[in-house]
């Protein structure tokens, strides 16, 4: 068996190319902004593609990059800036912050109706009570990418590796939703007997940060495969899961290449849905 690779970058340009075509004909005018403290290169990265994806669409820029030493004060000075900038459709603060940052203070001061990352506790409560207002944007695209290649999450068991905010809580709660169905397990660093889950799991979501965690022999044949995990080595950035798992599972999203494209795409469709409520 040789699983089927997921292409995030193929589904995203199509996306992308949607958005571009929809604003070009309804001439409306959208602009995201992006808080950046600090100069870590990932969130440099992630920032700047982002601002590509903009560019290619449409969409106008509003960055404030701030630096490392900024206080919460200024962080949420940048916020609320960009708060009252009419010119600002929806924004992010772009994670991880600095460690002497309350993440969860910063991000409540985002407009829920600008917070394009679905990260505001206003938007996380819409999805926990399944009204689903913005979703954030990494289990928006890897609910997206598994209806594109039409997995079946009925009564799936779906395994989540990783608890965080951004990704394993949020995911879980969607595919629970009545629509999705999905029979999640969320796993984490105290989770016993995890690999028994792994090969019990129809659908297996690795997103803890561990190079290679997840290896073949782990997982049972014909399951599928999706990593969101990511480390940065003297190798390169690796994923959460070993690429050998391609000969044992029948579907693979793969780190880079997989979900990363989608979750920026999502993020623009998250703009255009604040932009047109």
């Amino acid at each position: 068996m040789s699983a089927t690779i997921i292409d995030g970058k193929k589904s995203a340009e199509i996306i992308k190319n949607q958005i571009s075509v929809n604003l070009k004909s309804s001439k409306k005018e959208l602009g995201l902004g992006t808080i950046l403290v600090g100069n870590d290169p990932g969130s440099v990265a992630y920032v700047d593609g982002k601002h590509r994806d903009c560019s290619e669409v449409g969409i106008s820029s509003i960055k404030i990059n701030l630096p490392t030493t900024s206080s919460e004060d200024e962080i949420i000075a940048a916020i609320e800036k960009l708060n009252k900038d009419p010119k600002c459709t929806g924004f992010i603060v772009q994670l991880p912050l600095p460690t002497s940052i309350d993440v969860q203070n910063v991000l409540s001061k985002i407009d829920p109706n600008k917070d394009a990352d679905g990260l505001h506790p206003f938007n996380l409560g819409n999805l926990v009570l399944s009204k689903n207002s913005i979703i954030p944007c990494t289990p928006k695209a890897i609910w997206a990418l598994l209806s594109e290649y039409k997995v079946n999450l009925s009564g799936a068991k779906v395994l989540i590796i990783g608890r965080g905010s951004t990704v394993g809580r949020p995911l879980s709660i969607l595919l629970s939703q009545k629509n999705i169905d999905a029979t999640v397990t969320l796993a984490h660093s105290a989770t016993r007997n995890l690999t028994d889950l792994i090969n019990d799991a129809d659908v297996v979501v690795a997103a803890i940060g561990k190079p290679h965690f997840i290896m073949p022999e782990m997982i049972k044949s014909g399951a599928v495969v999706i990593d969101v995990g990511i480390t940065r080595t003297q190798a390169g950035l690796v994923g959460d899961v070993d690429p050998g798992v391609i000969n044992i599972a029948s579907l693979f999203g793969p780190m880079p290449g997989g979900v990363g494209p989608m979750t920026r795409a999502m993020l623009l469709t998250n703009l255009v849905e604040l932009a047109n409520r």
